[in-house]
């Protein structure tokens, strides 16, 4: 279903009770603990953090919808109601780290009596006027602030890091605090805050409806699955000698060139490499990639985003100096996963004779700090960030990084110590860490042969004094388990 088909309507009972929009306003405190990246066994001390919210109906009932963010590695969230000091607990229910939103349900019933739920409106307009609500840092109490909307196109999200949906700007201040709360106009929720730009003054952003009501209709079957992806990566089309060459009629504005295609498989199967674009899900595209979408002038990716999980987007390519029109099966898509924030799950790691393994992942090299440009974290960083679009044949599922070392006699004189990508273990290409853990618990040779990308080299383990030296380890440096899965 479009993005058109997708908004909730308000009716003339609830633009009423929206008068008073500041009573459906929540202010959240989440009590958070995230893992030790390099030390994955290990946990930050808990952090109080605040945040907003606001009240609506959904089929599952009254629910409180914020920021992911705002509620992500929750130990506890408490919720408060305007002008009310009661806390009342909640869990999240439904989490959507890409698109930035999550539901909460309360679990005392009571907490949302009396409260009308607010209803949403459709994308403001640029110049409009709206104004947020939210419990920014700087008191207690609930705070407004009016503004205009600035611009409207795809931005990056910064809590996943490696994703971009339609977002609106506005020079509405947006500070820490003011996460989930709504953004009002006309009595409606026009979006949700989320994000500002640090170094940029008067320039907050929100996440428009388009892209709360995508969010809404997914986890109507209790799953949320995400926002999906075609794969491909357009570029303009704009030198007329390169339109003649490819048979393109003289004069056009339409069409921009397929110039990569990720490893999907439905999508290779339709698409080519040198297909121009003309049009998806209904949009012409234009010949610098973009789409015009209510007056405003967005990436054309939009187009896919607006499909559910599994659902088909029409498209129309011109391919060897004619039209074709076709749908192409849109998923979400996970294989780059780490390469963005995670969120929620604990990472996995493997430990044996000291060596700790863990996969790669962009939390894990943020570890690193200022220490990024090493030439062996270099090895790490195109790994994860670039081989996929370099060398896409030789990108492994999931690689593994031996993330530190925990000394002990039996690896004294193991001179990798760490921030290292573990290409081969006992001959064996690393893939997965699943691989790393057969290759040494399913080793018979005398010795450990540890093989490094890059300039690392490789190393040795004697196979019976790791094995042996393994408990205690363990027990010197307090690690509960050797692994997690």
């Amino acid at each position: 279903m479009g993005f058109a088909g997708l908004l909730l309507l308000a009716s003339p009972a609830t633009r009423a009770a929206s008068a008073a929009p500041e009573r459906a306003v929540v202010q959240i405190f989440n009590f958070s603990q995230q893992p030790v990246w390099d030390a994955p066994w290990r946990w930050q001390p808990v952090r109080r953090e605040g945040g907003s919210g606001f009240v609506i109906r959904t089929s599952r009932g009254l629910r409180v919808m914020s920021n992911a963010h705002v509620v992500s590695w929750s130990r506890q969230v408490l919720v408060r109601r305007f002008q009310d000091p009661r806390p009342f607990q909640a869990e999240v229910e439904f989490p959507g780290h890409d698109c930035d939103l999550a539901v909460l349900r309360v679990l005392d019933e009571s907490f949302f009596e009396g409260i009308e739920p607010l209803a949403f409106g459709e994308l403001p307009e640029v110049r409009s006027t709206v104004v947020t609500y939210g419990y920014p840092a700087g008191g207690e109490q609930i705070s407004y602030t009016r503004g205009v909307v600035s611009r409207i196109e795809l931005q990056n999200y910064v809590h996943i890091g490696n994703r971009s949906l339609l977002a609106v700007q506005t020079d509405a201040a947006i500070n820490p605090g003011n996460s989930g709360g709504p953004v009002i106009q006309d009595g409606l929720v026009v979006g949700v805050s989320f994000q500002g730009i640090p170094g940029l003054e008067n320039a907050g952003f929100f996440i428009p409806p388009e892209v709360i009501s995508h969010f809404l209709e997914d986890i109507e079957d209790g799953t949320y699955h995400g926002f999906p992806a075609v794969g491909i990566r357009l570029v303009g089309l704009q030198n007329p000698a390169y339109r003649r060459h490819l048979g393109l009629p003289p004069g056009g504005e339409l069409g921009a060139r397929i110039d990569s295609i990720a490893n999907i498989e439905t999508t290779r199967a339709l698409l080519r490499l040198d297909d121009v674009l003309l049009e998806a899900g209904g949009f012409p595209v234009a010949s610098d990639g973009t789409i015009e979408y209510r007056g405003n002038r967005v990436a054309a990716a939009l187009a896919f985003q607006s499909a559910q999980h599994g659902e088909r987007v029409p498209m129309k390519l011109f391919r060897d100096r004619r039209e074709v029109s076709l749908e192409v099966p849109v998923f979400v898509f996970t294989a780059d996963r780490a390469a963005g924030n995670q969120h929620d799950v604990p990472p996995r790691y493997y430990v044996h004779g000291g060596l700790i393994f863990t996969p790669l992942s962009q939390n894990y090299i943020r570890t690193f700090g200022r220490e990024i440009s090493e030439s062996s974290v270099g090895e790490l960083v195109y790994e994860l960030f670039y081989r996929r679009h370099e060398q896409p044949e030789t990108v492994r599922p999931e690689p593994v990084a031996l993330a530190g070392l925990l000394t002990h006699p039996v690896n004294a004189n193991f001179s990798v110590r760490g921030r290292a990508l573990v290409d081969k273990i006992n001959g064996i290409r690393i893939e997965t860490l699943d691989d790393a853990i057969r290759a040494i618990e399913g080793a018979r040779g005398g010795q450990h042969v540890f093989e490094f990308a890059g300039r690392q080299g490789f190393e040795c383990l004697d196979r019976a004094e790791a094995a042996e030296a393994n408990a205690t380890i363990l027990q010197t440096y307090g690690v509960p388990s050797d692994r997690r899965l």
